[in-house]
C-alpha cells in the first residue's frame, strides 16, 4: 500500500508499561489529525487488536495525559497473537475497521510480533520503542528508561539514608532481566559500591574480595545494585549466599520491582516520546515500513523491526570501570 492511500491508523501499546507511552499516544494522534488522518487506538495490544477493543480518537482523547504514567489505551501479552489462527483474526479485524496501517508502542516481544504480522500479511507498521530496560538496538534511549532510573535512583537514596544510620550493607534489585542499563546507571548515579549485571559475570569469590575492600575503610553505608538478571539469582540469593561470608555485617534486601514502571515520566521522557511518536506517523506518511524509529545523537533514525531485537544492544563497560575506579 502507498502512503498516499493510508487515510486511517491504528495505535496501540504492548508487552510492559513504561512511563511516557501516553505521551506517545497523543503525539501520534495529534500528529496523525494534522495530516487528515483518522486515528483508531487499540485497547489491550495484540489481544485487543484479535478482538476488535477499538476506540476511535480525536485531540480531545489525548488531552491531559501527557503527564500521566502507565497507558490509557492499556497494555496486555497475547498468547494467541502467536499463533497463525491469532494473527489472521487480526488482521481481519483491522481489514473490517478500516485500519490500513499501524504504530506500535513497546519492546522487544511487541516488535516481534510485529514483523511476522508484516511478513504474512504486508501490514505497514512503524514501532516506537517503549520499555524501560532500555535494550532495544536501534536507539540511544528508549520511552521510559529515564523515569526508571530516577525512579529507582529516589528509592536508592532513601535507602541509604537508613543504612548510613544503622551501618549495614545493602542489596537493591533493579529491574533488567536481560540488561543492565538500569542497574548500571543507579549503580553510579546513587554511589553505589558495586554493581551487578547481566552482561558482565562476576563470580562469588570475585563479589567477596569487593566487599572486603569496601568494608575495610569502614564505609558508614554500602549499597550494591544488582540487576534482576544476574547469573547469581538476584539480590536476595546474593544475600544469602555472602552472609555466611560476613557474619558481622549487618545484610538487607531490597527488591524495587514494578515501582520503577510507574509514577509521571520525567521532562526527557515526555520529550523522547513526543519526537518518536511525531517521527513515526511521518516516516508512514513517507512510505517507511516496517521500521522502528529512534534516536541516535539526537537525530531521528529508521531501524528495521528485526534488527530491533536480534541484533545486541551493549551497555557502555567502561561506565563498570567508573563503579569500580569510584568504590
Amino acid at each position: 500500500m502507498g502512503a498516499e492511500a493510508i487515510r486511517r491508523i491504528g495505535v496501540f501499546t504492548s508487552g510492559g508499561d513504561a512511563p511516557g507511552m501516553n505521551a506517545c499516544i497523543r503525539a501520534v494522534v495529534r500528529t496523525a489529525l494534522h495530516h487528515g488522518l483518522e486515528v483508531i487506538g487499540i485497547r489491550r495490544g495484540y489481544a485487543g487488536m484479535i478482538e476488535g477493543d477499538f476506540v476511535e480518537m480525536d485531540a480531545a482523547s489525548v488531552s491531559n495525559i501527557i503527564q500521566l504514567g502507565g497507558t490509557i489505551l492499556k497494555s496486555a501479552r497475547s498468547e494467541a497473537f502467536k499463533t497463525p489462527e491469532g494473527r489472521a483474526r487480526a488482521a481481519q479485524q483491522l481489514q473490517q475497521a478500516g485500519i490500513q496501517a499501524l504504530v506500535a508502542i513497546g519492546g522487544d516481544g511487541t516488535f516481534r510480533g510485529a514483523s511476522i504480522f508484516h511478513e504474512e500479511y504486508g501490514f505497514p507498521i512503524v514501532g516506537c520503542p517503549g520499555t524501560i530496560d532500555n535494550d532495544l538496538f536501534g536507539t540511544d534511549e528508549t520511552i521510559g528508561y529515564d523515569t526508571a532510573v530516577n525512579t529507582a535512583l529516589q528509592a536508592i537514596d532513601k535507602i541509604r539514608d537508613t543504612a548510613d544510620a544503622h551501618d549495614r550493607l545493602f542489596f537493591i534489585e533493579v529491574m533488567g532481566r536481560d540488561s543492565g542499563f538500569i542497574a548500571l546507571a543507579c549503580a553510579i548515579g546513587g554511589g553505589a559500591e558495586l554493581v551487578l549485571v547481566p552482561e558482565a559475570f562476576v563470580d562469588l569469590d570475585e563479589i567477596r574480595e569487593s566487599l572486603y575492600r569496601v568494608l575495610a575503610h569502614k564505609r558508614r553505608s554500602s549499597i550494591v545494585v544488582v540487576a534482576e538478571g544476574d547469573e547469581l539469582g538476584g539480590a536476595q540469593k546474593l544475600a544469602e549466599k555472602l552472609r555466611p561470608i560476613f557474619p558481622d555485617y549487618e545484610m538487607r534486601v531490597t527488591v524495587l520491582g514494578h515501582i520503577q514502571r510507574g509514577g509521571s515520566p520525567t521532562a526527557r521522557d515526555r520529550m523522547l516520546a513526543t519526537r518518536l511518536g511525531v517521527a513515526a506517523v511521518e516516516a508512514l506518511l513517507d512510505g517507511h515500513d516496517n521500521v522502528m524509529v529512534g534516536v541516535i545523537n539526537n537525530e531521528i533514525h529508521l531501524t528495521p523491526l528485526r534488527n530491533t531485537w536480534s541484533k545486541k544492544k551493549t551497555i557502555d563497560y567502561d561506565l563498570l570501570r567508573l563503579v569500580q575506579l569510584l568504590s
